[in-house]
């Protein structure tokens, strides 16, 4: 199992979020956040692949398991994975750099 988070530096309603995803399939993501009993309010977003952790319960996703990365190889590693969804929908696409 490979879940892996980030840490909550994305705000958004009076807190802080971090990402929270797997780089092997959305069925071990789903089972990871169902065993935690998050409850997370925000899942899949943007990019429908990851859940958005509020600052709050980080600390319960990493002391069941799951490994602290920066956002930029927790998205390289999705990517690797082909779990990253591209979207084209307005307003969901990835940015490019230099944009």
């Amino acid at each position: 199992m490979t879940i892996l988070v980030d840490r909550p530096r994305w705000p958004a309603h009076g807190t802080r979020f971090a990402h929270l995803v797997s780089d092997v399939s959305f069925e071990e993501l789903h089972a990871f956040e169902a065993a935690l009993s998050l409850s997370l309010p925000r899942r899949l977003r943007f990019h429908n692949d990851h859940y958005d952790v509020p600052e709050r319960a980080w600390q319960l996703a990493v002391d069941a398991g799951a490994s602290v990365v920066s956002t930029h190889e927790l998205v390289r590693r999705i990517r690797a994975a082909g779990l990253r969804a591209r979207s084209t929908s307005a307003g969901t696409a990835p940015r490019r750099r230099g944009v």
